[in-house]
């Protein structure tokens, strides 16, 4: 399809919303996503198989209801089986982008901001994407295993283990973006730290928004991303690019993409530099934001209906 018909097909989908596909968040649904993943039998970790896998479960369920072209990576870690998630959505051979959320848990804790709503807003995307009458490239969601402690920044970890497949074959990839707790927003001021006290100055004391965070050199994928999302967003979007060395920068999946030369970003609310109950038990669905979280799945979505300019 050209890419000028493309485009107005787009723009179309954007202004049109139910009557030709779908473009709102449903935020009873987010809540119900959250609700089941934070309410398994023991929480979902590496100690607990099987509620992870009932986590696992339930996420391919919700994606295979999206109507996404279904798949999943089985890999072994200390003699049992995890697994990543995925759904893929539009043209089969096209250049993929990818976007992902961890599902795993750290310690003894329900997750709700980390990671469930990452992945809440990952199975929303997904509904959304499947009411779609046409997408301007492939698009790949996957919902990660192993993500937290003691294998992060490991070869065990789900993200690692999906990007080196796609390397390993050579598959071409426009871009990735990790989904990494995006519910926690608090209005007040002083309630946004920062790894370097002078940037409150520039990006400001109030939790109130969502950031788009990337390297330096991150290239052309990341800057149309993080341009387009404050665009599309109707909430707060903060964009912020550093060195891979600052503390928060690579503190999720995309850091795995960037090791075998794909551009990532990463998609938050800041996690510990705002939300004080990240890896603890309060961590709890009744601290999010449901509306706030509908809005950032919205601008995703409306960032991902657009083909390249």
């Amino acid at each position: 399809m050209p890419k000028a018909l493309l485009r107005q097909l787009s723009l179309l989908l954007l202004l049109a919303g139910p009557a030709l596909g779908q473009t709102s968040a449903d935020t009873a649904r987010l809540r119900r996503h959250l609700l089941a993943l934070t309410t398994t039998p023991e929480p979902r970790n590496y100690r607990h198989l099987a509620s992870l896998n009932q986590a696992a479960d339930y996420i391919a369920a919700e994606l295979a209801a999206a109507r996404g072209r279904p798949g999943e990576q089985a890999y072994e870690v200390q003699g049992q089986t995890y697994r990543n998630v995925l759904a893929s959505f539009g043209p089969e051979t096209s250049a993929r982008l990818i976007i992902g959320a961890h599902y795993d848990v750290c310690g003894e804790q329900p997750g709700a901001d980390d990671n469930g709503t990452g992945v809440a807003a990952l199975l929303e995307l997904a509904r959304l994407l499947g009411q779609q009458p046409a997408l301007p490239y492939r698009i790949d969601l996957v919902a990660y295993t192993l993500e937290e402690p003691p294998f992060f920044r490991t070869p065990q970890m789900g993200s690692y283990v999906h990007a080196a497949a796609l390397h390993a074959a050579g598959v071409a990839v426009r871009g990735m973006v990790a989904l990494e707790m995006l519910g926690y927003y608090d209005d007040r001021k002083g309630s946004q730290d920062y790894p370097l006290g002078p940037l409150k100055w520039v990006y400001g004391s109030r939790g109130n928004y969502v950031t788009v965070a990337q390297k330096f050199g991150n290239g052309r994928f990341g800057r149309q991303f993080a341009r387009r999302y404050q665009t599309a967003a109707a909430l707060p979007v903060k964009r912020f690019k550093a060195p891979a060395w600052l503390p928060g920068i690579d503190f999720s999946d995309h850091l795995n993409y960037w090791q075998f030369g794909y551009p990532a970003v990463l998609l938050t609310d800041t996690a510990f530099y705002r939300n004080k109950h990240y890896h603890q038990p309060t961590d709890t669905l009744a601290r999010l934001d449901m509306r706030r979280l509908g809005l950032a799945v919205e601008a995703l979505l409306a960032v991902v209906l657009q083909p390249d300019s």
